[in-house]
């Protein structure tokens, strides 16, 4: 299994900074570390606005900072996407859409248990981008397929440059909006979005897994063909326990958990101490061990990280730098505390 487990940290990738250098250090601070998505220093940082280079059809106002579609300019410029299309380069981010990952591309990460990367998912991807009739390219039967099979490029891509680096590398999908298609509203089945993710990822390299901070349909994400799982349990984590059985099945194929525990939000934040934090993830525990999921076995499976993304704190960047510290410390806590020094 080449990613790790045992408690270590990871996190996820947007941050409100707007000091690229003070971003760095701290994703560089988890064990796992992964370059910064940086909407706040510039609009091209943002996760949508990476997913969407050279995507036929895209408008990108940078003035207004807004992202849209439209189908006779997707008509207009798709021959020359497929002229590209056995290129691999051509679907990596590049520096202009994301000057942080080039960054990322020229440390030395060898000495480093695993490095991760992400790329916003097709689902959420194509529910945010409307077309000229304000109606998300999710829903256009010609588009989406495509769309599919772009966003696997741009995972692979930049997956096969990470593993350059550190051949224990993963991908997350970030894909926040796998929770709106449960909702009965959406105009998206379920049925039709594991169709589609079934598709998108197998056509994607491993390891690869999903990351969301929602809370979808568990048996959905568990049962799919995934490496890892992200999530935040400290909103969730009550009802994910119920799904014990299918954590266990995801646990037995190899898959590894990234519990998300610790609040990145100011006010919640605020309201919480290590002692909380290890409470709140031992309660998890207890109830999925009462359900017959050994600790141990959970543990050699099982990360760390922040609970969420968060871009609109008060204090901007330093209630995100203090959850980082706490996922540390909460961490080397629970590693001491279950013998699990110097195992990954």
């Amino acid at each position: 299994m080449s990613i790790p487990g045992n408690l270590l940290t990871t996190a996820m990738a947007v941050m409100p900074h707007t000091d690229a250098d003070q971003a760095m250090t701290t994703a560089l601070s988890m064990d796992v570390p992964f370059w910064p998505q940086l909407p706040n220093l510039n609009y091209y940082e943002d996760m949508y606005v990476q997913a969407s280079e050279h995507f036929p059809g895209i408008i990108l106002d940078m003035e207004e900072r807004t992202l849209r579609f439209s189908l006779d300019k997707f008509v207009t410029e798709f021959e020359e996407t497929m002229a590209h299309f056995e290129e691999p380069g051509y679907f990596d981010i590049s520096e202009t859409y994301s000057s942080v990952y080039h960054r990322f591309l020229s440390l030395d990460l060898s000495n480093r248990r695993a490095i991760r990367g992400q790329l916003e998912g097709p689902i959420s991807f194509g529910m945010n981008v409307l077309d000229q009739n304000d109606r998300p390219i999710l829903f256009d039967d010609t588009v989406r397929p495509f769309m599919l099979d772009v966003m696997a490029k741009r995972v692979n891509i930049q997956l096969a440059h990470l593993k350059e680096l550190n051949a224990e590398a993963f991908m997350f999908v970030d894909e926040p909006g796998l929770q709106f298609v449960f909702s009965g509203l959406s105009g998206y089945s379920n049925m039709a979005a594991k169709d589609d993710m079934d598709y998108f990822f197998s056509q994607i390299e491993r390891p690869r897994g999903i990351h969301l901070c929602g809370n979808p349909d568990w048996d959905f994400l568990l049962d799919m063909d995934l490496d890892i799982l992200s999530l935040d349990v400290y909103s969730n984590g009550e009802v994910f326990a119920a799904y014990a059985k299918s954590i266990h099945r995801f646990l037995d194929r190899g898959g590894v958990l990234v519990w998300g525990i610790v609040p990145t939000n100011y006010e919640p934040f605020e309201e919480e101490k290590l002692d909380s934090m290890e409470l709140r993830l031992n309660e998890i525990w207890e109830a999925l061990k009462g359900k017959g999921i050994d600790r141990e076995y959970l543990f050699s499976r099982s990360m760390l990280s922040p609970a969420t993304c968060c871009l609109v704190n008060p204090d901007k960047e330093k209630t995100v730098d203090k959850a980082f510290k706490m996922i540390r410390d909460l961490s080397l806590r629970l590693r001491e505390k279950y013998g699990l020094i110097g195992s990954a």
